[in-house]
């Protein structure tokens, strides 16, 4: 090698380029590879590019519907090496799923082993399973060897792919497709194939059909796993023709007699993608959390079919308000989203109507119809200058034979003596001796003539596009057929049905009433004791631990409760854990803050009026009806801020307040001076040059003012002359014998 040739001495080029430029364009190359390689299906064979080639992999290796299995290692090994470069995991998941009959309407591959199941199990190693093409498969490949679609280099050069496949069904409607790309994502519904074939077999007759009448052939999704639609039909209409909507799926179920009243209810289908063991968890974690007290009980009875059982926890239920409550609080209902992103004609991602989607295939099966036309076009013209040449042989049968014998170049002689073309003489030097009996040339001239004439046919149908669509139409109706009453899943299996909203019944209404004592320790652990039990009677706590409140109430109550941070919590009665054990802290059941404590909890009381009010001497007046809370994150009402809590939650009984400050000096008011209102800060109670507010207590004037002393005493004042005047004023000093820790209580 010279030495200005030497590798060694080249001085390496530095490109520089903005930053924001380099990141740009690699970060769009990979955005486009992941959307046309990966992510998005192609409109006219509804597959990508993995599927695809699993697919062509396998009719390489000829795995048949009527042959035997392979090995599906050497399969995801096949199409690994000659055509998809990336992990044989990756490759068995997605060939794997094509065989899930609950994943996919009408699966592609026949597999044979553990393939998963529906509650989410995954399949067994590649090595373990064996696989083969589904006759729905052999549909989608059908005509491949007859130039029906182009082929393109593999990723190494050495072999070829195809594109696209012929498909003979609109097979990405009639699987439906998953996939999440860069900046845009895809969710197809599986459909029913005789609906999809009945819809294009009418765009054929009226191209400028609207999807709404392309709705009334296919009505909405068909999902492999069944189910009930609810979804109304306009809404089905618009989501098909913007290409974007929900269907609300809901499962299916039976009501069982059980005799003497009793019954169960048999879910027998449940919703598409819903896994059934995660499903069974979140039942019993409902039952556990007490969300839906009427139910009772779940178990599953499944075996090759779908059998959840459902019972009441009493016979009193209405069927419709269980399973109307396990809606909302279940995957017994759910609500598939439809996106329909795909690629058009392989290049452009583009949200389809459902119109557009079959258009795209439609217009696919015609280009598949012209290409094997003029495939089969171009070997009936080969063949019938074979024939020509066989004739021509048959007539001439002895001078031939001679030639042949005694000629040492005998093909160059005949092409000269009989005008044979060169593709004639060669076929006659390879026509074997038994074709020479006499027979053969009647045989000969009869296909030629059968020949002949279907070579005018196809040229009469390359030439009219008003027989194109008649070819395809009837393609189409031999694909319905096929795929019709007589194929194996071919009847639609999700019906349709219209959404009975059942009035909803308060959750009271669908527990048991029986009588409970509520038990709260000083450290906030809280348990329901069944009966209403003597609340003097000592009882257990955690070591230094106390009781806080005890109180008589029944399972169908609510409680309220009142953190120092001012926020208001609701839990039902009959949530509450038992009493056999020191029972939970309250703050597992609601957001309670660690550092706030526990100022009242109480029984709930409708048309109820509270006073809350603060330690800095704020307070207002709040409907009781006001401060429940839907969620465990409870409802703000009495607003606090830095040092100051709530300490006061009283109802308002009688006409006037009374409150005493940490001072020991009291104010007695109208309870009119007081606000109602629904959330703030509130008004001042009382003044106090230093300290705030210690308690409070409503009461009629009338009866007078009543508190306990030390000794436990009820001390009763009626005359209050010398307290009463103006909120917000200073008060004077509580009466002799008031309590010294300034509580009325």
């Amino acid at each position: 090698m010279s030495k200005e040739n030497d590798p060694s001495d080249i001085e390496p080029v530095e490109i520089a380029e903005p930053l924001r430029r380099a990141i740009g364009d690699r970060y769009l190359t990979y955005a486009l590879s992941t959307i046309m390689h990966r992510a998005l299906p192609d409109a006219r064979d509804g597959l990508k590019p993995v599927h695809r080639r699993i697919l062509y992999a396998m009719n390489r290796l000829r795995l048949n519907s009527t042959g035997g299995y392979l090995k599906s290692a050497k399969i995801s090994g096949d199409t690994m090496g000659d055509f998809h470069p990336h992990g044989d995991m990756a490759i068995y998941d997605a060939m794997a799923r094509l065989a899930q009959d609950f994943n996919v309407r009408y699966p592609l591959v026949d597999g044979q082993g553990n393939f998963g199941n529906i509650d989410g199990d995954n399949p067994a190693a590649s090595r373990y399973t064996e696989a083969r093409m589904t006759f729905v498969a052999e549909a989608m490949l059908e005509g491949l060897n007859e130039n029906s679609v182009d082929f393109r280099d593999n990723y190494d050069g050495r072999l070829t792919e195809p594109t696209v496949l012929p498909a003979t069904f609109p097979n990405l409607l009639a699987n439906g497709s998953t996939g999440i790309a860069v900046g845009m994502a895809t969710n197809i519904p599986p459909h029913n194939v005789v609906e999809l074939v009945d819809a294009c077999l009418h765009l054929i007759k009226t191209p400028d059909a609207r999807d709404e009448t392309l709705v009334n052939f296919v009505p909405g999704p068909d999902f492999p796993t069944g189910g009930i639609i609810v979804e109304p039909r306009e809404n089905i209409v618009e989501a098909y023709r913007t290409g974007r909507g929900s269907f609300r799926l809901r499962c299916k179920y039976e009501v069982e007699d059980l005799g003497r009243g009793t019954w169960q209810i048999v879910v027998t289908e449940i919703p598409y993608q819903v896994q059934k063991s995660k499903l069974i968890e979140k039942l019993a974690e409902v039952i556990q959390l007490k969300k839906v007290p009427i139910l009772g009980d779940v178990r599953d009875e499944s075996a090759e079919d779908v059998r959840i059982v459902l019972e009441p926890k009493s016979k009193n239920v209405i069927p419709e308000v269980l399973m109307n409550t396990l809606y909302r609080n279940s995957d017994l209902e759910v609500r598939f989203s439809m996106n329909m992103n795909v690629l058009i004609d392989g290049l452009t991602p583009k949200v389809c109507s459902l119109k557009e989607v079959l258009r795209a295939f439609l217009d696919h099966r015609r280009d598949v119809l012209l290409r094997r036309s003029q495939y089969r076009l171009e070997q009936i013209d080969h063949r019938l200058e074979v024939l020509a040449g066989y004739i021509i042989a048959f007539l001439n049968l002895d001078r031939i034979i001679e030639i042949i014998r005694f000629e040492d170049h005998p093909r160059a002689v005949m092409m000269q003596e009989f005008g044979l073309t060169e593709v004639q003489a060669e076929a006659i030097l390879n026509m074997r001796l038994r074709s020479l009996r006499k027979l053969e040339e009647l045989e000969l001239k009869k296909e030629n003539d059968a020949l002949t004439l279907e070579r005018a046919g196809l040229f009469e149908l390359m030439g009219s596009e008003d027989l194109q669509w008649s070819k395809i139409s009837e393609q189409l109706r031999e694909t319905k057929k096929k795929f019709g009453k007589n194929f194996e899943g071919g009847a639609r299996r999700t019906q349709f049905a219209e959404a009975l909203e059942v009035e909803d019944v308060p959750i009271e209404a669908m527990i048991e009433r029986e009588p409970i004592t509520v038990v709260c320790s000083k450290m906030g652990w809280i348990r329901a004791m069944s009966g209403h039990i003597d609340l003097t009677r000592e009882l257990k706590f955690k070591d230094g631990d106390g009781p806080r409140f005890a109180f008589h109430a029944e399972t169908t109550d609510r409680l309220l409760l009142l953190g120092a941070n001012g926020r208001f919590f609701t839990m039902g009665a009959s949530t509450l854990p038992g009493g056999r054990g020191m029972g939970e802290p309250v703050r597992l059941m609601v957001d309670l803050a660690n550092e706030s404590e526990i100022v009242d909890l109480f029984i709930h009381v409708p048309n109820r009026k509270l006073l809350v009010a603060s330690s800095a001497g704020d307070g207002f007046v709040v409907p009781e009806n006001e401060v429940i809370a839907q969620t465990r994150s409870g409802k703000q009402v009495l607003n606090v801020r830095g040092d100051v809590s709530a300490i006061v939650c009283l109802p308002i009984i009688g006409d006037h307040v009374a409150t005493v400050g940490d001072n020991h000096k009291m104010l007695v008011f109208a309870v009119d001076e007081l606000p109602e209102m629904g959330r703030g800060k509130g008004v001042r109670l009382q003044k106090f040059k230093d300290g705030g507010l210690s308690d409070a207590r409503a009461f009629n004037i009338a009866d007078g003012l009543t508190w306990h002393d030390p000794a436990g005493r009820t001390r009763t004042v009626t005359e209050l002359a010398d307290w009463l005047g103006k909120r917000a004023a200073t008060g004077r000093m509580a009466p002799r014998g008031f309590p010294h820790d300034n509580k009325f209580t």
